[in-house]
């Protein structure tokens, strides 16, 4: 088993409150697509409240929304995101969500075994924003590895 494993963050200001007929397609959505990411190989753990999801969560505002969870390396993260009928809901964002003019997601290494607090991620969220991609906080377009991985150096 690996030492690290990869935790995500990523936020969304709702157009509208979750109660409303704007937004009952996403939460109509929520308990199948966090079962898909449940039942996806390499997932570790998500952030949840009592009723199984994070919408919960306000940290930032009333209207800010919080996802976060664990995976055991980038590639299984990729496969949920990108290869799975997530992409169906993601593709209809603009619906849901407003256009954030600044970085809306991060991604980092923890020990294995950590669930990281809502606060740490959005630390790390405001880390990538003032100083860029780093070890310390990444997105998918330059991802670096996990601290415990084998670097290949070529002589």
């Amino acid at each position: 088993m690996a030492d690290y494993q990869l935790a995500q963050l990523n936020i969304g200001t709702i157009k509208a409150p979750l109660d409303t007929p704007l937004m009952a397609d996403f939460t109509n959505n929520l308990d199948r697509i966090n079962g898909l990411a449940e039942a996806s190989e390499g997932f570790v753990w998500r952030l949840k409240d009592d009723s199984g999801n994070a919408t919960d969560y306000r940290p930032l505002d009333p209207l800010t929304i919080v996802n976060m969870s664990v995976w055991q390396n980038l590639d299984a993260l990729m496969q949920y995101v990108y290869k799975s009928e997530h992409v169906a809901i993601m593709r209809r964002r603009k619906e849901w969500f407003e256009r954030m003019e600044t970085a809306f997601m991060v991604l980092w290494w923890v020990p294995a075994g950590h669930e990281p607090t809502v606060a740490e991620a959005l630390e790390r969220l405001e880390y990538l924003r003032n100083n860029g991609e780093s070890s310390y906080a990444f997105s998918f377009r330059k991802p670096f590895a996990a601290p415990d991985s084998v670097q290949v150096v070529k002589a």
